[in-house]
């Protein structure tokens, strides 16, 4: 049995202590900067995101809200980081992925003649896996817990925790506020007319 610190420290695996440490998240700065190359959707997609299948620009009236809280937008996701697969959206993630240096989603505006700007970054964590893991508390982006969202009746989606964070668009609801009013879905433009008519009824709720 070692009787000194620095020989137990070799012992342990660096991993391990890491984590009983606590690994510092990265400055809101470091995030934008490594973020900032998705601004071309181009480089976004040799990094492996793909745009949510579904095509939705969402707000907060469309995800349920009675208030006008703003939008979000159009998300790319990393299947991958999200746990998820083919035809699967990011509410059915299944990881517990929170590095914000190379974050599982990224949200654009769409802008006139299908251009799409880059307006913030997010994570999202499966509820059950990270309690699996063995978390206590939710996860958090330093000091800034991510928002937990319970389970949506039987069948709907299942609890999840996300964060997003507006680094390349000012929120004036604040910079991890989970829609912003500047952001519009004015100019979308339905991308999979074979899933939604871009002149049937379920167009609405995307403006």
């Amino acid at each position: 049995m070692p009787n000194d610190m620095f020989t137990l420290l070799r012992l342990v695996p660096a991993a391990v202590l890491l984590a009983a440490c606590g690994e510092p998240a990265p400055t809101l700065d470091e995030v934008r900067a490594a973020t900032a190359k998705y601004a071309s959707v181009d480089a976004a997609l040799a990094d492996g995101y793909v745009r949510d299948f579904m095509d939705v620009c969402e707000t907060s009236y469309y995800l349920g809200s009675i208030r006008d809280e703003g939008t979000m937008g159009i998300h790319f996701m990393r299947p991958d980081l999200l746990g998820i697969g083919e035809r699967e959206t990011r509410h059915d993630a299944k990881g517990t992925h929170v590095d914000f240096l190379q974050p599982a989603l990224l949200v654009y505006e769409p802008k006139p003649d299908s251009v799409l700007e880059l307006v913030a970054v997010a994570n999202m964590v499966s509820a059950s896996a990270w309690e699996a893991a063995g978390h206590s508390e939710p996860p958090s982006f330093g000091d800034v817990p991510y928002d937990f969202h319970p389970e949506v009746g039987a069948g709907g989606f299942p609890a999840y925790y996300d964060l997003h964070v507006w680094l390349h668009r000012e929120n004036p609801s604040g910079m991890f506020a989970p829609y912003n009013p500047t952001v519009t879905c004015e100019s979308h433009n339905f991308n999979l007319p074979a899933i939604t008519p871009p002149d049937g009824i379920p167009r609405a709720p995307h403006h």
